[in-house]
């Protein structure tokens, strides 16, 4: 069968790329072709267009490239009238996929429509549930609660487990050793390993995210190093270690500009697995944070923040922000949104995460009641079961 799968930034790519080779497995004959990343043409996607030249956030940015949206509109379309899949594979990225959607049953009415990572409906945006189930053949969701999200308005969603569980196993069981970066092993870190503390900083994957967010983390963070450098953690301390994780489709030259010394690094696992403590914009990163196994401090940036106490209540349904509070149900991590979303909070927050031993073991024991709540499903290959089932 032929595969035409649509992913419009790096976690889609990602995800993508794992449910292929899972297809693969099910489908010996599987062709892919669509829109996507690097991952996805390694797994064997043929790609008409790169995510990097989709990723458009904000209306601002919107506006600025409404020609360039309207072409990659039109590369989709000509594509799949031009493949004629069997399968289309759209992962998240609603404002682009669910009109992608809309021209397949258009256009190709034999073409089975499969939403695998569905928009976050249960969130905001609760009006989207009907489009997404008219539009869809099949509903693949990777968080426990979202079949009977949508059973409340009479449709049907498969959990089929979370691929952010599936990519953190499959790094864990790989036996990694995290780099030092270059430090000397001479202070016993909180979390066990060897070398100075670290913190590390995710200002999230897209440049207005990071030009919102980094400064202030970075801001944050050095003033939590001074305090440990006149207070070391443990006996002969000398202070902490400042890291900050790159997006992997940003130069290393957009982050130089705000950086006094700090380390970049691109493997923003190992960075996290030997990090004491870590600042996360808000998004699937605050989830590998936290299935790692590192407390952290949840931030994003919102324009106009003190306005939000007041839409609140009429644009989001749920009392988080974060995965990892939103899966449980409960508050435990601490989400520095908005007006909350300053520097002195985050050096409070980062400080307790530090020295405060009882908290930090409140949140890990937190992390293990997620992971049971997500439970075991290989994402992929569950998925690909269903998507091949289709046929």
């Amino acid at each position: 069968m032929k595969y035409f799968l649509l992913a419009g930034e790096a976690s889609g790519d990602l995800h993508a790329s794992n449910l292929m080779r899972a297809l693969k497995n099910e489908d010996a004959d599987a062709v892919f072709v669509g829109l996507g990343g690097d991952k996805m043409r390694e797994a064997g996607c043929r790609l008409l267009q790169d995510y990097r030249k989709m990723a458009y956030m904000g209306v601002i940015a919107v506006l600025a490239n409404l020609r360039k949206i309207r072409q990659n509109f039109q590369i989709a379309e000509q594509g799949l009238l031009c493949e004629q899949p069997d399968v289309v594979v759209l992962i998240d990225y609603p404002s682009f996929n669910l009109k992608i959607a809309k021209f397949c049953k258009k256009n190709l009415p034999a073409t089975k429509v499969v939403y695998y990572i569905p928009p976050k409906v249960w969130a905001w945006k609760a009006f989207r549930v009907h489009q997404i189930a008219r539009l869809s053949d099949l509903i693949l969701g990777i968080f426990p609660f979202e079949p009977a999200f949508y059973a409340k308005y009479g449709y049907k969603c498969e959990y089929v487990g979370n691929p952010t569980m599936d990519s953190i196993r499959e790094y864990q069981s790989s036996h990694l050793q995290p780099t030092t970066y270059n430090l000397q092993p001479t202070t016993p870190l909180l979390r066990g390993s060897r070398g100075v503390p670290i913190i590390a900083l995710l200002p999230g994957s897209r440049k207005g995210e990071i030009k919102n967010c980094l400064p202030k983390m970075l801001k944050a963070a050095r003033q939590v190093r001074q305090f440990i450098s006149s207070h070391p953690l443990t006996e002969g301390g000398e202070g902490c270690q400042i890291v900050v994780a790159a997006s992997p489709g940003i130069d290393d030259s957009f982050y130089a500009p705000y950086l006094q010394g700090e380390e970049l690094t691109r493997d923003t696992y190992d960075l996290v697995t030997k990090a004491s403590a870590a600042v996360v914009n808000s998004g699937t990163a605050t989830l590998e944070t936290a299935l790692l196994g590192c407390p952290q401090t949840a931030v994003y940036h919102i324009a106009c923040s003190r306005w939000l106490g007041w839409i609140k209540p009429f644009i989001f349904r749920i009392p988080f922000f974060t995965l990892v509070n939103i899966i449980p149900a409960r508050e435990v991590i601490k989400e520095l949104i908005a007006f909350y979303f300053t520097e002195d909070r985050i050096v409070q927050e980062l400080t307790r995460l530090l020295t405060d031993e009882p908290y930090r073991q409140r949140i890990l024991a937190d992390y293990d009641d997620i992971r049971s709540i997500l439970g075991n499903h290989p994402a992929a290959t569950t998925a690909a079961k269903q998507i091949v089932s289709l046929q």
